[in-house]
């Protein structure tokens, strides 16, 4: 087992991108760093305001992540010193706990001596996360397309895209937590022929736009029925910037994986001005407190270096 310390770094992500639930996502510019060591005692140090009121013991999801994989990988579990911080703020939709799942799967193995490939960690963090849609992005950068096998000891089939050049991403975070299993509860158990129909076509559409760079499509594409209507209570805003976003500068608009992250998509700097402007007067119609960030896609995925 390697003494050495592993420094990750890890980009966030944005799932669904609309219509496709559970199954497209893109990673962002926006980083978790993970770096973990062989230690006498187990210590955790967790840096910045995004990961305050997150445990500093073996309960931390960081620790119990690479526990499990030594586990897996027939080794002890060692001690360790975690230290850890976060530019995504969490439980917004930026799939904060698949990049953290991703950091600490990827420094433990390397300190195990990789005794799993990057596709089996990647089954790992799925069967830990649920689905593959911010895990993916988090691995292997770009857009990835990718689906639950049909079978439980099956790889996770999967493709990656490299982002449209000219595309950056306008996110609108509010400044209120909303947890996925509220999100995921707001959804009905059962969907009408013309919804499925609707969303099939509408996936379909955005995965053959975006791997062509035909962002004169997305505005389209990117309609859901699936979730998006559902989880708009929940979130103050989302119903008219999805409605008007398109006329406002962007070329398409979603939430953010469950939420309450708004995801606008732009591809120039003086159309994303004139999106922000709008996103502020429909978040200030709502009284709700927010802040943009404006994010290249990342088309790397995780980084490791050893120090």
């Amino acid at each position: 087992m390697s003494s050495k310390r592993v420094r990750v770094t890890v980009p966030s992500s944005t799932a669904n991108l609309g219509p496709g639930f559970d199954t497209l996502g893109m990673a962002l510019q926006l980083y978790s760093v993970v770096e973990m060591q062989v230690s006498e005692q187990t210590t955790i140090e967790l840096i910045g305001k995004e990961l305050q009121g997150t445990p500093t013991d073996k309960s931390n999801l960081l620790y119990v992540i690479a526990a499990e994989l030594f586990q897996q990988a027939g080794l002890a579990v060692p001690e360790l010193h975690i230290r850890a911080s976060s530019e995504a703020p969490l439980t917004r939709g930026l799939g904060s706990s698949a990049a953290a799942i991703v950091g600490a799967l990827v420094a433990a193995n390397h300190l195990a001596g990789e005794p799993f490939t990057r596709d089996q960690l990647f089954a790992m963090a799925v069967k830990k996360e649920g689905h593959p849609d911010n895990v993916g992005p988090s691995f292997f950068g770009g857009i990835i397309v990718a689906t639950m096998p049909e079978k439980e000891d099956q790889p996770i089939p999967y493709i990656c895209l490299a982002p449209p050049a000219a595309m950056r991403a306008l996110v609108v975070i509010p400044d209120y937590a909303l947890s996925t299993e509220k999100a995921r509860n707001a959804l009905p158990q059962v969907y009408s022929k013309q919804d499925v129909i609707y969303n099939v076509g509408h996936s379909s559409l955005l995965v053959a736009a975006l791997a062509q760079g035909r962002l004169d499509l997305l505005g389209q594409a990117m309609g859901d029925r699936l979730h998006q209507p559902y989880r708009a209570p929940l979130v103050p805003g989302l119903e008219e910037i999805l409605a008007a976003a398109t006329d406002n500068g962007a070329v398409g608009a979603a939430l953010s994986g469950a939420g309450p992250t708004i995801l606008c998509l732009t591809a120039s700097d003086s159309e994303c001005e004139r999106l922000k402007s709008f996103v502020d007067q429909v978040m200030r119609g709502h009284g709700i407190s927010y802040q943009t960030m404006v994010l290249q896609p990342d088309e790397h995925g995780v980084q490791v270096e050893v120090q």
